[in-house]
């Protein structure tokens, strides 16, 4: 048996980037998918990730449907090794919306503080953010958030995350040195 981070152990290598973290966005609405309504929120997702920054190499628009999600979550993280899978929509309490069921059955950990946060930020506009069933999970070298389906909702959730996630990717790559500001300040003090 090999301990941890050892040679057959590959959860500690960090992903090549070439300066920009590989994201990919699942939009997750029955009628954005059938062509009945506009997806606005996975196209702005993918130009907000440019910002991390990022590079989108996979989007899709998939029915309210969690075998079809789950499998495209495992093929991104497990094939694609993308750093960060955004999925937007299927969170509320409607019947249909599974998302946050299909997102934690592909993960290997959850982190909770992501849905802890989104929600409370929600709470501020409006008091049906307690509805909402924004999850996060770890897949091997994957982070894979699920946020909600509303554009404004979409927005006030990522916000509430933004300046976690760099460091999040960081530790989920394990990447041996975080780039938060405190690690900064630390590291030019010690020289």
């Amino acid at each position: 048996m090999t301990a941890i981070g050892g040679p057959a152990d590959d959860r500690c290598q960090a992903p090549t980037v070439d300066g920009r973290w590989p994201v990919a966005v699942l939009t997750v609405s029955d009628r954005a998918s059938a062509g009945a309504a506009v997806d606005t929120t996975g196209p702005w997702l993918a130009e907000r990730a440019r910002a991390l920054p990022g590079e989108v190499v996979a989007r899709a628009c998939l029915p309210d449907e969690p075998d079809r999600v789950a499998a495209w979550l495992r093929e991104r993280a497990d094939a694609d090794r993308v750093a960060l899978v955004l999925c937007t929509g299927g969170t509320g309490l409607h019947p249909r919306d599974r998302t946050p069921e299909a997102v934690l059955a592909v993960g290997d950990y959850p982190v909770p503080g992501f849905g802890e946060a989104m929600r409370a930020a929600g709470l501020g506009h409006t008091p049906h953010a307690l509805l909402s069933r924004q999850v996060a999970v770890v897949r091997r070298q994957t982070l894979i958030v699920a946020l909600p389906g509303a554009r404004k909702a979409v927005e006030e959730s990522l916000e509430a995350v933004w300046a976690a996630l760099p460091h999040a990717l960081e530790m989920v790559a394990g990447l041996p040195r975080a780039s938060t500001v405190p690690a900064h300040e630390r590291l030019r003090r010690d020289r």
